[in-house]
């Protein structure tokens, strides 16, 4: 499954032109662009899996860093200060790495 199979193609172009400059990137910002706000909670666990490469149950900071791209593979990486503060609004529990509750709620606050 792709994200082009779950969200609007020109939604995720928006979302990924509004942020391609290093350091522009706001997980708010992008989640509202992209359509996630306004998605069930079953959608935004779709969107969570392809997220876990490993399949772990988790987001951690490595999949974090290659984020933008599983929108589009051209897409650039986040810096790794955007990766920390997009980890560390995600992780409410403090164990570094985000779960598919945690996703859920990054999302919609």
């Amino acid at each position: 499954m792709n994200m082009t199979d779950i969200l609007c193609p020109k939604d995720i172009e928006a979302a990924l032109s509004n942020c391609k400059a290093a350091g522009s990137f706001n997980y708010k910002n992008f989640f509202s662009t992209v359509g996630l706000s306004g998605k069930s909670p079953d959608v935004i666990k779709k969107v969570f899996s392809i997220l876990d490469h490993d399949k772990s149950g988790f987001i951690e900071e490595d999949e974090l860093m290659y984020f933008l791209q599983n929108f589009a593979p051209d897409a650039r990486t986040l810096t790794p200060d955007e990766t920390k503060i997009f980890l560390t609004a995600g992780d409410s529990d403090g164990d570094s790495k985000i779960g598919v509750d945690e996703f859920q709620t990054m999302i919609k606050s």
